[in-house]
């Protein structure tokens, strides 16, 4: 098991490419991108359309942990939900970015934006947003709001989006995902499904001349490891999963 595995119910790694011009995403070209994918790793042979041109290949996903990757006119996209190990999800994500600009030719200078995501989700059957509340806290501005007159919180998802450098090119952002609506506060019914948190890394822009997507995408996974060891997992995961023990 990775070393994130007993912070949440289900952990995955996903990568983004997103293009400023459309891919080639011909008949012959997606399928031969995907035929490559799939010798690399045989176990994902469920391929199928979308609507809106997205073609998808992934593995079955009732062993709980699975890989997959999807193409659409303008994204490419893999992840690994549940890993044997983070570098087994990032070298999933390097195979098909080796793969991109020979079978879908995207240049380095077509990049829109370069995204790899840690995402946590905790299965939880209650209001999500007074949860995250519980477990966060809430700033101090906010606080009499919340209290005021035996009021129930029924929207609180914060996020907080930072820049690395002075162009504010490399982002990270943090943000925590509820799905608990106002019917299910009113009606008191609520469905067991997942609370969410996402820490983002994006690239803005197309890539300098002596860079490479694989690279590239190597350094932000490394730098959502240290951010998730130094700071996600005691500050936002930890406390997130003691609160719900105890509801």
């Amino acid at each position: 098991m990775n070393r994130y595995s007993s912070c949440s119910d289900d952990f995955y790694i996903n990568l983004n490419l997103n293009t400023e011009m459309e891919l080639r995403n011909s008949r012959e070209n997606v399928l031969h991108f995907f035929e490559q994918v799939q010798k690399k790793y045989p176990g994902m042979r469920n391929f199928y359309c979308r609507d809106r041109g997205e073609h998808v290949l992934e593995e079955d996903k009732d062993q709980g942990h699975y890989r997959w990757a999807s193409v659409e006119p303008k994204r490419i996209c893999s992840g690994y939900v549940n890993p044997e190990g983070i570098e087994a999800a990032i070298d999933q994500h390097a195979m098909v970015l080796e793969l991109a600009p020979y079978v879908l030719s995207v240049s380095p200078l077509d990049c829109e934006s370069l995204n790899v995501m840690f995402g946590f989700d905790f299965t939880y059957r209650g209001n999500h947003n007074e949860l995250v509340a519980d477990a966060l806290g809430i700033p101090p501005a906010f606080e009499r709001l919340a209290e005021h007159g035996g009021a129930t919180t029924i929207a609180y998802e914060p996020a907080l989006q930072i820049a690395f450098d002075a162009d504010c090119r490399l982002q990270c952002r943090l943000s925590i995902e509820t799905r608990t609506t106002a019917y299910h506060v009113r009606t008191g019914e609520y469905p067991e499904d997942q609370l969410s948190v996402y820490l983002t890394m994006r690239r803005y822009g197309s890539l300098d001349a002596s860079e490479n997507f694989v690279d590239v995408m190597r350094e932000m996974a490394q730098k959502c490891e240290v951010l998730t060891s130094e700071y996600l997992t005691e500050n936002i995961l930890r406390p997130l999963q003691d609160t719900i023990a105890i509801n």
